[in-house]
């Protein structure tokens, strides 16, 4: 099992301003969310990682890695699983309001478990697809780890950014993304950022792609200046 110990170790190596190392208490809870997952993985096959280090390594830490990246703190995690990486934004970040999305049934019945025995009191688990799901605030970031293809992931969840959506950010956290994947963005959303990611111990690439939608008006000017 890992220590709490291993868990600070690893927060600190992430030199990431957002976490406040600091505090016990960040550190506690994904200890006690790590062995809920260890205990819960073996009826309802959460994850493929069979320790609670890979677990740790390979999820918690890649979660926390796009923790600079995400603007606003009003957030969509989109076909959360487990919970990544929506449990640890709820984790670190107490003040922002998450959104956990998860369909499979088993999957958001863990979900909830993890809310009550952590107390996450900014956290709300929604069953159901994401199409079905219109969230009654507005969103800043809508978020999925290994959710869908670039695209399909903004298509389907276009209707999370409320009205004309210019205020949201969609960020798709991936192991691989080729050209053809990213050419397939199309007006009026761009790709914003296209972000390696530090994840250290983690022997594999970690990617974050940034995609914003452009106003009409902004459209209108960029056209203009190529013609001229």
């Amino acid at each position: 099992m890992i220590t709490q110990d291993e868990i600070v170790d690893g927060l600190i190596a992430l030199k990431n301003n957002f976490i406040t190392v600091s505090s016990d208490n960040l550190a506690e809870s994904i200890l006690r969310y790590v062995v809920l997952i260890e205990k819960w993985n073996r009826t309802y096959n959460l994850t493929a990682a069979k320790t609670s280090r890979e677990v740790f390594q390979q999820h918690i830490m890649d979660s926390l890695s796009v923790l600079p990246h995400i603007q606003g703190s009003s957030v969509v995690d989109v076909g959360s699983g487990a919970g990544f990486p929506g449990m640890l934004l709820a984790l670190a970040k107490p003040d922002w309001q998450i959104s956990l999305v998860e369909a499979n049934q088993k999957k958001a019945t863990f979900l909830r478990q993890v809310k009550i025995e952590l107390m996450l009191e900014n956290l709300e688990i929604i069953t159901t697809r994401v199409e079905h799901f219109h969230p009654k605030r507005e969103i800043n970031s809508i978020i999925s780890r290994a959710f869908a293809s670039l695209w399909d992931f903004i298509s389907i969840c276009q209707h999370l950014a409320g009205t004309n959506g210019l205020h949201c950010r969609w960020l798709a956290m991936k192991a691989h993304c080729t050209e053809e994947e990213l050419n397939q963005v199309q007006k009026p959303y761009v790709i914003e950022h296209n972000i390696l990611l530090q994840v250290p111990g983690l022997d594999a690439t970690r990617r974050l792609i940034i995609v914003r939608k452009l106003s009409e008006e902004y459209d209108t000017q960029l056209s203009r200046n190529l013609i001229h």
